[in-house]
């Protein structure tokens, strides 16, 4: 697998330049009001406009509608939808076929027995994102900037593409990437200086921290 960056959460014209800037494989946005890093649909409009064709684009949505993804479709066109909630595989499925894009299912891991379950949604998503499971109570599904033990991720070889999650940032990125073996890696709080509220110079390190990491990996320099 190539190796892929993501940036997510983003919600400006100039935090989604700084991630074009340092070269981001895909750029995220996110569609859930709980979220303090949601966007409207016209924002979304004019960010897609100023993304497309330098990054692949992904929509976040939690357990979304078909009404509500029509209308992020309309308004974004995506390449990607990311569904963070408790989509199950038919779903997922489904969502990919009637709207004609592929699909990121995020699965939150905090055991073994969490990891094992994303084996089920290997073949009903395009990517699959291996997210820290929120902790009990919390409001958002992602973006908590909590890692979970990344040795639990070692061995995990499903037949398609993923991204490690939760808790990344300039500074552990390159360890996560050595202790699981991850060719993706995805960031959203770990590029803010408040939440919602992404940092150019931090977003810049982190794609950089990444792609050192990724290239040491594949001529195997530790």
């Amino acid at each position: 697998m190539t190796p892929l960056v993501k940036i997510c959460g983003l919600s400006t014209p100039e935090t989604l330049d700084a991630a074009l800037a340092a070269g981001a494989d895909m750029v995220g946005f996110v569609f859930f009001a709980k979220s303090p890093r949601s966007i409207g649909f016209g924002a979304a409009r004019a960010l897609g406009a100023a993304a497309r064709g330098r990054a692949r684009i992904v929509a976040l949505t939690v357990d979304p509608n078909d009404a509500l993804l029509s209308e992020v479709v309309e308004a974004l066109d995506p390449d990607i939808l990311q569904l963070h909630g408790k989509e199950g595989p038919e779903r997922v499925g489904e969502i990919g076929a009637r709207f004609g894009r592929r699909t990121m299912k995020a699965i939150g891991v905090a055991a073994p027995e969490d990891l094992a379950a994303a084996g089920a949604y290997d073949g009903a998503a395009d990517y699959l994102l291996i997210d820290a499971k929120p902790p009990s109570g919390a409001v958002l599904p992602g973006g908590n900037g909590l890692p979970f033990d990344w040795r639990l991720a070692r061995d995990f070889a499903p037949r398609r593409p993923w991204l490690l999650s939760g808790g990344l940032g300039p500074d552990n990125v390159a360890k996560a990437i050595r202790a699981t073996g991850a060719r993706g890696v995805d960031v959203s709080s770990g590029v803010e200086c408040a939440p919602g509220v992404k940092d150019a110079l931090k977003i810049a390190a982190f794609v950089a921290a990444a792609r050192d990491a990724f290239a040491r990996a594949t001529v195997g320099v530790d």
